[in-house]
């Protein structure tokens, strides 16, 4: 799965992902969880999957979605509420 997240850096490769995104997953091999964890759009399941963070980031920049949104994601939050704990240092509200 991070091998297909990587290869999303060349614009030929993010063109073909988005016209048809069941059929890039398969041509690289990822299993029918993994698949449907990235057409979901399942940003935790990736990352229970075997993704690594900074690979799964590059989907998430294909969608306009920001690390500060992953980061809410990740702790159960909202960008917004992500964003204000990193500028508190880390400490909710």
């Amino acid at each position: 799965m991070n091998k297909m997240f990587m290869s999303l850096r060349t614009a030929e490769a993010r063109e073909r992902f988005t016209a048809d995104e069941a059929g890039y997953c398969a041509s690289f091999g990822l299993s029918p969880e993994q698949q449907q964890a990235v057409l979901d759009r399942d940003w935790q399941a990736m990352i229970d999957l075997g993704g690594s963070i900074f690979y799964v980031y590059k989907l998430a920049m294909m969608d306009g979605r920001s690390m500060q949104y992953l980061g809410g994601v990740f702790t159960g939050t909202s960008e917004e509420e992500f964003l204000a704990a990193l500028r508190a240092g880390g400490r909710r509200g």
